[in-house]
């Protein structure tokens, strides 16, 4: 237990980290002024306008939807143009449709918190990623390149309950700190939609979903700062990992991945670290491949997309993480720390 309050100590009077934390609240900061310096309470006569705006709109699409049946029925007549309907209409059909037009699309100027909180969220996990990723491999990485580990080696001779102790309380410092900023986070950006924009629609499913959201962005926030933790360990340094991120990025999520287009290669996103990351934030993350409808039959309505859900990009990114960390563990063993 004392080694644990030990390792707290040390990563919360980390000068880096605290950096990092003021980095955190500038952001935040900055995002909550912004949008609350231009947005403003819609009046009656906005909200009035925008609902039949919307109205309007939802009953275009489903007059379009309509028309296309009839003239795929052929009890209406062709009209120019001839490509104005697809040939399936259900890609035009209201029901099916992933969004329909609502009140808030038609008030510029006015922040409305069901509609973007998801996008705010989103960034706001993003920098949480790269905030644990950072913090946990410069954690470990100045540690070992100062020889802070052989010191703390002296105390608690024990690599293994030293190392697990260091990455404990790394994931269980970021792990507090993602919930209470994110928290803080969207309750600040409620409040603005309820006293300078418009709230929205905030039903059950808006929570859920949004909670979804939250849960999957906490685990990925864990998974970056053990994967920081566990490169930096491996490599002795903080840079070792900042240069295996961007050696990746660089070698195979840029170089790799226009190759790949070149030989048109078969679903070629499903192999990109960047997607796994898309599908299992996001829950589902549809790609283009042209190559699924090459053996179509002509007249035979194919649709050239395939999807990756969040269990296979999940399944990946524990298999990395996790492999990387053994790693991590078996190296620091056996590693002459001198």
């Amino acid at each position: 237990m004392n080694l644990v309050r030990a390792e707290l100590e040390r990563l919360s009077a980390r000068r880096f980290v605290q950096l990092m934390v003021v980095l955190l609240v500038l952001a935040f900061g900055v995002t909550a002024a912004t949008t609350l310096a231009g947005s403003h309470k819609p009046s009656a006569d906005e909200l009035a306008s925008a609902r039949a705006q919307a109205t309007e709109a939802r009953r275009g699409m489903e007059m379009a939807f309509q028309e296309c049946l009839a003239r795929q029925n052929g009890t209406l007549p062709p009209r120019e143009p001839e490509s104005y309907y697809p040939r399936d209409c259900s890609e035009i059909d209201p029901v099916r449709s992933e969004r329909l037009p609502i009140t808030a699309d038609y008030l510029p100027g006015v922040f409305s918190f069901a509609e973007q909180a998801r996008p705010l969220l989103y960034f706001l996990i993003a920098f949480l990623v790269l905030f644990g990723f950072l913090v946990g491999a410069s954690y470990i990485g100045a540690d070992l390149n100062s020889g802070g580990v052989v010191n703390l080696l002296l105390w608690r001779p024990r690599r293994l309950t030293v190392l697990g102790a260091k990455l404990g309380a790394l994931l269980g410092s970021v792990l507090a700190l993602s919930v209470l900023a994110s928290l803080f986070y969207l309750a600040t950006f409620w409040v603005i939609g309820q006293t300078a924009g418009l709230a929205g629609r905030l039903s059950g499913d808006f929570w859920r979903s949004l909670g979804a959201v939250h849960g999957r962005g906490m685990v990925l926030v864990l998974l970056a700062s053990a994967l920081g933790f566990a490169i930096a360990t491996l490599g002795r340094h903080t840079s070792a990992a900042l240069g295996a991120v961007a050696a990746y990025a660089v070698v195979w999520e840029l170089g790799a991945r226009l190759v790949l287009e070149i030989v048109d290669a078969r679903r070629p996103d499903q192999l990109m670290l960047s997607s796994h990351i898309g599908a299992w934030l996001t829950g589902e993350t549809r790609f283009w491949d042209s190559q699924l409808c090459a053996d179509s039959r002509p007249g035979v309505y194919c649709e050239s997309f395939y999807s990756l859900t969040w269990g296979p990009a999940l399944l990946v990114l524990l298999v990395i993480t996790g492999g990387l960390t053994a790693a991590a563990f078996v190296v620091f063993r056996r590693r002459d720390l001198i």
